[in-house]
């Protein structure tokens, strides 16, 4: 497999396109491939009445994140790659033995450049963000150091938070994606289920739509 230059994982599906998909786009803008691992289907999610049960649920947003993920251009850069996992959405840190053996194949498998993942406090304390940052900081402490990839986190303002939690990393990067904003916003619209959610983010954090904060693990 082609080495990625950005392996974005995350619990659910949308997690990839509020958080980074100006980022993404702008890697795959410079043609470089990029990677994401899905741990969920996300079906203890809203539904906004789409769905009557989880399984309908599960086999919309499976269809979502195709279709973001097609917006986004993923599929047409050579190398690009997209594994869907199935671990129960809301108990991520039940399995967190399987899922941190997929992270590890993940970074064996495409040796990527920049790892993309949540903080320690799961940016809002979401059980599956925290586990999900777990899983990916053992395997990357395990590494030699010179064979780490970079590790970004999602990152916020404090003062854009309502409670800051234990754990809290500020930003200490920002990525200016307003070149890609149409895109990325046709991009996070493909998650209709998630509507609440996509208005929640554009009410209470605008400038992270033109404007992508990370922190970036520097020891």
């Amino acid at each position: 497999m082609t080495q990625l230059k950005l392996l974005v994982i995350v619990p659910h599906p949308d997690d990839e396109v509020f958080g980074s998909g100006g980022t993404i786009l702008e890697v795959l803008a410079r043609d470089e491939p990029c990677g994401l691992v899905t741990l969920t289907l996300g079906d203890a999610g809203r539904n906004l009445g789409l769905c009557e049960s989880r399984a309908e649920l599960a086999e919309l947003r499976r269809h979502e994140l195709q279709t973001c993920l097609t917006t986004l251009g993923l599929w047409e850069q050579a190398g690009s790659w997209h594994q869907q996992h199935t671990f129960p959405d809301g108990e991520i840190s039940a399995h967190l033995s399987e899922v941190t053996g997929v992270v590890r194949e993940a970074f064996t498998r495409c040796q990527p450049e920049i790892v993309l993942t949540f903080p320690p406090d799961g940016l809002n304390g979401h059980p599956d963000h925290v586990a999900t940052h777990q899983a990916v900081k053992a395997v990357w402490d395990a590494l030699p150091p010179r064979t780490r990839p970079r590790l970004w986190y999602y990152a916020l303002q404090a003062e854009l938070l309502g409670t800051v939690l234990p754990g809290y990393l500020p930003p200490n990067r920002i990525h200016d994606v307003s070149l890609f904003i149409t895109k990325k916003l046709r991009a996070m619209g493909c998650h209709r289920s998630q509507g609440i959610t996509l208005a929640n983010t554009l009410r209470r954090f605008p400038e992270r739509v033109t404007h992508e904060p990370f922190h970036e693990v520097t020891a």
